[in-house]
């Protein structure tokens, strides 16, 4: 079981968790109160995309990789992400449903919280 503690680093790490907690917490005040931020309704959940779902990534690969804590993401594989979650939500689905809105300083969110992931949590 120690090991298995061990290898939770990308949980704890504030970088990982704050942003959950941070998501989380407006998820509450738009859904639950109709409390609407905003810059935060606007642009808080594309800056917290990509370290949410990348962190998620890397503890599940550090998980089952045999180089455990050791695997990190390279690069590369960062800035695919960033691309595909790019593409995907701001080029193909404002073509098919209205509730996205395609919108180009999303972006510079996304971009922004690749590099947070990189730089503090994929270490």
């Amino acid at each position: 079981m120690e090991g298995w503690v061990s290898i939770m680093n990308v949980f704890k790490n504030p970088y990982f968790f704050i942003p959950i907690l941070l998501f989380a917490g407006n998820q509450v005040l738009e859904k639950g109160f109709e409390i609407f931020i905003p810059w935060v309704h606007a642009y808080l959940d594309d800056l917290l995309a990509l370290p949410v779902i990348l962190g998620i990534t890397l503890q599940i690969y550090r998980w089952i990789h045999p180089l455990g804590e050791g695997f990190r993401f390279k690069k590369e594989h960062v800035i695919v992400a960033f691309l595909y979650v790019s593409v995907v939500f701001e080029g193909v689905l404002p073509w098919y449903s209205e509730v996205y809105i395609r919108d180009l300083w999303d972006i510079l969110w996304y971009g922004l919280g690749s590099l947070i992931f990189y730089f503090k949590i994929n270490t």
